[in-house]
């Protein structure tokens, strides 16, 4: 039986996940912030071509490509920590390196839940070049939707802004491309460079995790320019 977008995502951690045929599956998952790392220590150095593989649904990314310094961050949209990066930081760091041309800025989902599974899929299905505003626009208003008792009704009154419908909500939220293609990201992030909390970046290749102040991201990055 087909069920209302309402019910598309449920509180508790349960969301709808959707199958290939549109057959609608509910997925237990934890609300930990973090994943136990299945290696012990910390991860090997990366080959820069190893992390630079983009995902299936392609990169997101600000800056130029040729950059010297190259700033990966893997996120959840439900972590208030990548939020509060997000709010005090990103803005300087992007006007100061990403603008100037010193820094190519590279963002990765790495959802920690289904909410925040669904909130990524719908910043994919943001028209246009409406990604990164969309990411800023969930984590500006992250309280009224990812902490909510209908994270269903908080996102959608959030992604209409963007021009969603209820049908184009539905529908994104049941591509199973897109679902796979963010999962990818974060799988490959957690078995293969041993991302285990959010926000995590990688400073050419250097994993650096927490919500990193400006100052601390200048200690990294300009003896590299």
């Amino acid at each position: 039986m087909a069920l209302s977008s309402r019910n598309l995502l449920l509180a508790l951690g349960a969301v709808v996940i959707v199958a290939a045929g549109g057959i609608y599956y509910f997925v237990n998952q934890p609300e930990a912030s973090a994943i136990p790392a299945s290696g012990a220590g910390a991860p090997a150095p990366l080959a820069d071509s190893e992390l630079m593989v983009a995902g299936p649904l392609g990169e997101k990314a600000l800056g130029d490509p040729n950059a010297k310094v190259t700033v990966i961050e893997y996120a959840s949209m439900t972590c208030s920590h990548c939020s509060h990066f997000h709010e005090t930081t990103f803005t300087p760091f992007k006007e100061k390196y990403v603008d100037t041309g010193k820094v190519r800025f590279i963002f990765r989902e790495f959802p920690f839940d289904p909410v925040a599974t669904s909130a990524f899929m719908l910043a994919r299905c943001a028209p246009g070049d409406a990604y990164f505003p969309m990411v800023d626009l969930l984590f500006r208003q992250q309280k009224t939707w990812a902490f909510s008792d209908r994270p269903a009704d908080g996102l959608f009154n959030i992604v209409k802004q963007a021009g969603f419908t209820q049908e184009s909500f539905k529908a994104c939220l049941t591509n199973q491309s897109i679902l796979d293609g963010v999962n990818w990201v974060k799988n490959r992030a957690s078995e293969k460079f041993g991302v285990s909390s959010t926000p995590t970046f990688f400073i050419n290749g250097e994993m650096q995790s927490g919500a990193l102040t400006l100052e601390e991201l200048d200690k990294q990055i300009e003896p590299l320019l």
